[in-house]
């Protein structure tokens, strides 16, 4: 996409005004109907702008190039003085496109009036390194801090650490109410997560707790560690006997599962006490964990934290996002609907995010994005957006959902280009919508295919989780801190990345429970079962020789593996070739896109679809809530009865098999 560049440089030996015997002045770029300027200067007549102008060529209506030099008038109401001119005509104008070296600014004098300005005038693509830090036109109705909230972006995820946490013991706790037996707990802070052991066993001075809590720390590490020995006086209220704090700096990095010392901290008491108590802790930041904060199903990364374990990269992906269409209104604006989209994509830790295209239902980015690949059995997502911050401040509009995609790198094959559409199909509370299709290239290239393969026979996820795996409910738990850290830092960067947007992509309500996922799960395991129902019923028509020919060749096949025994695993193998080369002709030749069907967004009802949207806790009216209580009473009744049905047929079998064994 080409793009009509102006960079104006500056000004020297402009008249100056004959009241304040000097001037303030400002340059004005004119394109047809578009005006774009500079900041002005007070009292300067060799002004220095260094700003660049950036015109789409497809909305380019008018042939002449016009730079304006103006002197503002400070007086309300006044029109601004006209110092001189210069005129261009765009089909003398050169064409730069990169990695031509920057086109070499020249003086112009002013038409008519005492003056030069600065002026570079050129012809490129989005790629031209002005495109980022130029003032477009196609964003002239923006001003003030919505500027900064439509240009592209680069963001960085904030490098994450699982901190653990040892409280072993502690000594000479001494509570304030001595008649009673203390029940004491040690609580843990680091930034906003509090996590807290059990009551002592030991109702003594010594308490032993011997547990571990694991928090989500990034770097920099800004939080300290704030530990506090607490007694529980009633179930309410507890008294703090103790407290340290600790920055996250002075505890050691483990790479591996080797055993870290221990240490002793004296905690602070009351100044009345003579001596102070201690706590024993062991506390370690865990860099051969790979910090969970997206759903593993789309997980976009599986390196460990720490960088000294890291594998080179196996390829590079590189996305092109061309443009959307067909995007429904999104808000009203002037009295008719308006959306002003933009896109985010999220693979690794980069965060791309594209310029906001204003009040197109049909917008062009043409942004191309590339990141290092890892693992080919991840996939990057792209959503898109609808900006409804562009007038600046901070004020309450949320940034509304239009869609995203998904695709898997290991469904892409090597160095080939795909250029699809892809629908944004949406689940809202009335029901499943298309807000648009997504237009995307996208390029998966090797850059060994040896090791590539080589990486399908690596685990999932780094080796430290299944040496010391975490609890399905701490996953759960780190995964949302994690989120958060991840959101709040990124909502800090300039322009900031959005809460929404950044929980959007990370999927934060996939825990949610919802009646249309679990008879979506409970539909995909009977299509896994269902291989297995089929071959038995194969076996049925063979041994009830339904087909004769089958069943003498299959009867052929056996009496042949047991006089050969040793011809059975090729026999397999031979088979699962054969079954692969028959099923490679009917490969998918481009990125699946959402199913429908298989999601169950189609066939559900109106009342499971607000069940899903409702907030945790319930908003709703008692009665709707107790409709649904029963409703699932009823559903997990039906799954009880099946699980012991599933348990009786497997006890049964058990049985069969020592009665085999004894005889």
């Amino acid at each position: 996409m080409y793009y009509l560049y102006v960079r104006v440089v500056k000004a020297k030996d402009l008249p100056a005004s004959a009241v304040t015997a000097s001037c303030d002045p400002y340059a004005e770029v004119k394109l047809g109907n578009y005006r774009g300027r500079t900041k002005h200067f007070e009292r300067r007549t060799n002004p220095e702008w260094n700003q660049v102008f950036a015109f789409s060529k497809e909305r380019i209506q008018s042939s002449i190039l016009e730079v304006l030099i103006r002197d503002r008038e400070t007086v309300v109401g006044s029109r601004d003085d006209y110092l001189g001119r210069v005129v261009f005509d765009l089909n003398e104008v050169p064409t730069r496109v990169p990695p031509d070296s920057p086109l070499a600014p020249q003086w112009y004098r002013l038409d008519g009036r005492r003056g030069e300005v600065m002026v570079a005038v050129w012809m490129g693509t989005q790629a031209d390194e002005a495109f980022a830090d130029a003032w477009h036109a196609d964003s002239a109705s923006v001003h003030g801090e919505g500027v900064l909230n439509v240009r592209s972006k680069v963001y960085v995820s904030p490098k994450l650490w699982y901190l653990r946490v040892n409280v072993i013991e502690a000594q000479d706790v001494v509570p304030n109410d001595r008649a009673r037996a203390p029940e004491i707990l040690a609580k843990v802070q680091v930034g906003n997560q509090v996590l807290s052991t059990r009551v002592s066993p030991a109702r003594t001075a010594n308490p032993t707790w011997n547990e571990d809590l694991v928090f989500v720390a990034a770097e920099p590490f800004e939080e300290h560690l704030v530990l506090t020995v607490e007694d529980r006086v009633h179930p309410s209220k507890d008294d703090v006997l103790g407290r340290m704090s600790l920055p996250l700096t002075a505890f050691e990095k483990r790479l591996d599962h080797r055993p870290v010392h221990s240490r002793w901290f004296d905690l602070e008491r009351r100044k009345d006490l003579k001596f102070s108590s201690r706590v024993h802790v062991r506390v370690c930041l865990e860099g051969g964990y790979h910090v969970l904060d997206e759903s593993t199903m789309y997980i976009s990364d599986r390196r460990p934290t720490a960088k000294q374990l890291w594998k080179p990269p196996v390829g590079i992906l590189e996305v092109g996002i061309l443009g959307a269409q067909g995007l429904l209104p999104m808000k009203m604006k002037d009295g008719r609907g308006s959306t002003d989209a933009y896109c985010v994509a999220k693979y690794g830790q980069k965060w791309v995010r594209t310029r906001t295209v204003l009040d197109s239902f049909g917008p062009k980015w043409n942004e191309q994005y590339t990141w290092e690949v890892y693992d080919p059995c991840t996939v990057i997502t792209v959503g898109v957006f609808d900006n409804c911050r562009l007038g600046g401040g901070g004020g309450p509009a949320r940034d509304s959902r239009i869609g995203k995609v998904r695709i898997r790198l290991s469904t892409l094959e090597a160095h080939r280009v795909y250029t699809h559409s892809h629908p944004l199909l949406v689940l809202h509370p009335t029901g499943l919508k298309n807000m648009g299709e997504l237009q995307l290239a996208v390029r998966f290239t090797t850059l060994s295919l040896a090791h590539t393969i080589h990486m399908y026979g690596h685990p999932l996820l780094p080796k430290m989780h299944y040496l010391h795996p975490f609890t399905v409910n701490q996953i759960e738990s780190l995964r949302y801190q994690a989120m958060n850290i991840v959101a709040a830092r990124l909502g800090r960067a300039e322009p900031p990345l959005r809460k929404e947007v950044v929980e959007y992509m990370l999927d934060v309500d996939s825990h949610m429970w919802s009646m249309r996922r679990s008879k979506a799960n409970f539909f995909r395991m009977m299509s896994l079962v269902s291989g297995m129902m089929s071959a038995s019923r194969w076996f049925g028509d063979v041994c009830e020789w339904r087909n004769p020919i089958t069943s003498v060749l299959v009867h052929v096949l056996f009496l042949i593996l047991v006089w050969y025994p040793e011809l059975i695993l090729p026999t397999l193998f031979l088979y699962a070739s054969l079954i692969g080369l028959w099923n490679y002709r009917a490969r998918p030749r481009g990125p699946p896109h959402m199913d429908t069907r298989l999601s169950w967004a189609e066939g559900v009802s109106p009342d499971e679809l607000d069940e899903e949207f409702d907030t945790f806790p319930t908003t709703r009216p008692h009665d709707v809530v107790r409709m649904r209580y029963d409703r699932l009473r009823s559903v997990a009744g039906r799954i009880q009865t099946v699980a012991g049905d599933v348990a009786t047929q497997g006890e049964r079998f058990q049985a069969h098999i020592r009665r085999v064994k004894k005889v």
